[in-house]
């Protein structure tokens, strides 16, 4: 059978396929330490596995409306509304198979063939591909480690087209752990100001900042509130990552064409999960202060590991729980007797010779990089991070 050709120039997910390959070296008694999928370690929170226990008992197994449960959309604005002051209805949210399908439904519900939209390189591995299946037209901006990887007001205003739709910001980064401050975000406001041009704010590692709260786009933009899609969820900062539950907030027409998307695909999200989720953004948020306190304690020592090894360099991140070093120092050379030209090689090296999982910088637009998640946990990462510099220093 053919294969339909808009999946031509669509990659499957670089971290996915890491991680799928590290899991079956460790099926095959390989000692694999992975700084590869963006999961953290810990269980998730005891209140909110009981919830979602206490929703099968209760019977809550069956179909929910495709927006979701409305005690659900209703926390999820509440808090919202508490962490940000954003004042959102029930029915400005929609709740989704995780955060990625939200992604996915906003460029969906908005995109016409053709339409542009500025994607800051380094950019989750998901941000183009999604656009290329709506028929948009991804358009990289490339950032540097002088700006804190961070699009600039400049560099915005020079790759805005007739045909510019949308412009995709996550802060904090996934994959260089980046925060805009909210002048900085002010800054990209007022470029946009006088356009019609929508902002898809990703904001998944919100409760996952180290220097005070994250600023969210829609709250420090308040002009801009409603060409907003607000993107965040559950699996990063209460450890949800199997629930599948995300969620979109904005415009309530975009809400309901994203709604209309999903009800053709998955339908609701998860039942049970939904119920488990109340108590998350609803309950109480010791676990998340404590989950990212442990995450800001890995960070330091990873960062001090990193930057002893050389031809490493490792800026020290804000936000979520990843590292972006620079091995551009470390190309070029021979390395266990295989010359390493790439970070695509010498991740495709560390994975196969060392045992240490990493995902590439092509995998984000920025080659000469390697992203190590650190929420894999204290020992594994002093482990791998040696492993790491063994070897890089094995001639």
């Amino acid at each position: 059978m053919k294969i339909s050709s808009r999946l031509g120039a669509i990659a499957p997910s670089a971290t996915m396929a890491i991680e799928a390959r590290q899991r079956a070296m460790k099926r095959d008694g390989l000692p694999v330490i992975s700084f590869g999928a963006g999961e953290p370690d810990f269980p998730t929170p005891a209140a909110i596995a009981a919830a979602g226990t206490a929703a099968i008992a209760a019977g809550h197994t069956k179909y929910t409306s495709v927006n979701g449960v409305q005690e659900l959309r209703e926390a999820v604005a509440e808090r919202l509304r508490r962490d940000q002051q954003l004042q959102y209805s029930p029915d400005q949210v929609i709740i989704t198979n995780g955060a990625k399908e939200a992604l996915f439904n906003t460029f969906q519900a908005l995109l016409n063939p053709g339409d542009e939209v500025i994607i800051p390189a380094p950019y989750w591995v998901s941000y183009e591909a999604q656009v290329l299946f709506a028929g948009g037209k991804p358009v990289i901006v490339s950032t540097t480690e002088e700006s804190g990887f961070k699009l600039t007001p400049d560099a915005l205003a020079a790759h805005i087209t007739p045909r510019t739709r949308l412009l995709m910001l996550n802060s904090p980064s996934n994959p260089t752990g980046s925060v805009y401050s909210a002048d900085e975000l002010r800054g990209l406001g007022s470029v946009l100001a006088n356009s019609d041009v929508g902002v898809v704010s990703d904001e998944i590692y919100q409760r996952i900042s180290y220097n005070g709260p994250s600023p969210s786009f829609p709250a420090a933009v308040p002009d801009l509130f409603d060409r907003t899609i607000l993107i965040n969820g559950a699996s990063k900062a209460y450890a949800m990552t199997g629930w599948r539950i995300g969620f979109a907030a904005g415009p309530l027409n975009v809400i309901k064409a994203m709604n209309g998307v999903q009800s053709h695909s998955t339908s609701n999200a998860n039942t049970i999960a939904q119920y488990a989720a109340i108590e998350a953004f609803g309950g109480r948020q010791d676990e998340v202060d404590k989950m990212s306190a442990a995450f800001k304690e890995r960070r330091d020592v990873i960062v001090g590991l990193l930057n002893e090894i050389p031809g490493v360099q490792c800026p020290v991140p804000d936000g979520a729980f990843y590292v972006f070093p620079s091995v551009k120092g470390a190309l070029g050379k021979t390395i266990g007797g295989e010359t390493i030209n790439s970070s695509l090689e010498l991740a495709t090296y560390l994975l196969e010779k060392a045992y240490v999982a990493t995902v590439p910088g092509e995998a984000f637009g920025s080659p000469g990089y390697l992203r190590l998640s650190y929420a894999c946990g204290m020992a594994p990462i002093r482990e791998g991070v040696a492993r790491l510099k063994s070897a890089l220093t094995t001639v």
